[in-house]
């Protein structure tokens, strides 16, 4: 049995959805799967594995964040010419899209006869790792007429694409439920959140440096990296910010750093290895997450593996494991961040929230794993399921188009 996997969340300093991806490749290869990737690049090729492939497309940078690049559709009807031979040569039993604005069509395609070619009929699951009405809002506009498209949108030109659809948190899936709502034929939803590797996430490499905050992950719009740096601004002279990652934001993030505390900010860039973000963990002291709109959130997951305290939002999909007992939640605003980071170091409080947050990461360790998500692709693939849906779509009082 073979799945390909496309996605346009691919480059070499991506996040949480390569990281995930990486991880399954690393999976397949030691159970002998055949799992193939297509993904942007700067140039067209292809790294072979074992009973793996990743296909690179050349394509341009992505209007809103050009860190990434997208692959687009350069034929009828939404299909990239050479995805559409990618496909036809490795003939896949399950095709699954993360991405919801320039390859999610090739599914469409597939489900209304317009693909020709094919010798068989894969599965099709879309694989929802982000809300598309909160990069509206980040990237776009906030307003209402907003919402209202991304929610006519993920209803009629993307949730009727696929046969089924996994979500990495309840936070994600609940776009997902409004847009399951009306439809004719019965899709089911799974939440998978993805899992986390504890042999180089632990708390026996923390370290006994104090008053240290550590931010680690994307430096792009959507995390809301300005809270970060209003609320290191209030906290005391000795306490000093590791940051590690890049992406768009870090030039503006480094100036006001530099403006406000300077001195007292220390920028690592994209760490190419655990070990180096493990070490990282070891020498800080508490670290701090501020995007309130967090699809899932491993960073702070890995964060909490490694016995550290964890300061984050009390919204979005971190909150499918972190709580008022494993981490400190508060309010996206400054002051209340600094008075959270400084709480960190009640001695009482912070044994307790951490043997919490050491318990709770690894039931993610044990449950979520990549082995997991391929042993449900191969179920999917045998049209066989061990396991229920979360929730399935229903009809509604209207209904559109179906596919």
């Amino acid at each position: 049995m073979k799945s390909i996997h496309l996605t346009n969340a691919w480059h070499a300093t991506s996040g949480g959805i390569a990281t995930h991806y990486r991880s399954l490749l690393k999976e397949a290869e030691l159970t002998g799967r055949h799992m193939v990737m297509v993904v942007p690049g700067e140039h067209d090729g292809i790294e072979h594995g074992l009973t793996t492939r990743i296909h690179s497309l050349a394509a341009s940078p992505s209007p809103f964040n050009s860190a990434y690049r997208s692959i687009m559709p350069n034929q009828w009807p939404g299909i990239h010419s050479r995805v559409r031979q990618i496909i036809l040569d490795e003939e896949p039993d399950l095709i699954e899209v993360c991405d919801k604005y320039s390859l999610h069509y090739i599914a469409g395609a597939i489900r209304k006869g317009y693909f020709k070619g094919l010798k068989k009929r894969p599965v099709l699951i879309g694989l929802s790792c982000e809300r598309m009405d909160e990069n509206l809002g980040v990237y776009l506009t906030q307003s209402s007429l907003g919402k209202a498209f991304a929610a006519w949108y993920m209803k009629w030109i993307y949730f009727g694409f696929f046969d089924h659809h996994i979500a990495n948190s309840n936070h994600v899936a609940a776009e997902l439920r409004l847009a399951a709502r009306g439809h004719v034929t019965e899709r089911g939803i799974w939440i998978r959140p993805p899992g986390i590797d504890l042999s180089s996430f632990r708390p026996s490499q923390r370290g006994q440096l104090a008053h240290t905050v550590l931010y680690a992950g994307r430096l792009a719009p959507e995390k809301n990296l300005q809270l970060l740096i209003d609320a290191f601004a209030l906290l005391p002279s000795d306490f000093r910010l590791l940051v590690a990652g890049d992406g768009i934001e870090r030039p503006a993030l480094e100036a006001a750093a530099s403006r406000r505390f300077p001195g007292r900010a220390t920028f690592f860039g994209h760490l190419n290895s655990k070990a180096e973000l493990a070490k990282l963990h070891g020498n800080a002291s508490v670290f701090v997450h501020t995007n309130p709109a967090e699809p899932f959130g491993i960073a702070p997951l890995e964060a909490m593996a490694s016995g550290l305290p964890l300061v984050a939002p009390n919204s979005g999909g971190i909150l499918t494991y972190a709580n008022s007992t494993n981490a400190w939640l508060i309010k996206a605003n400054a002051p209340a961040f600094a008075e959270a980071i400084l709480n960190t170091f009640d001695p009482e409080l912070r044994r307790a929230r951490i043997s919490a947050a050491l318990a709770t990461a690894a039931e993610y360790h044990a449950t979520y794993n990549p082995k997991c998500f391929l042993d449900m692709y191969e179920q999917f693939m045998q049209h066989r399921l061990d396991s229920q849906p979360d929730f399935r779509s229903t009809p509604g009082t209207w209904l559109g188009a179906e596919i």
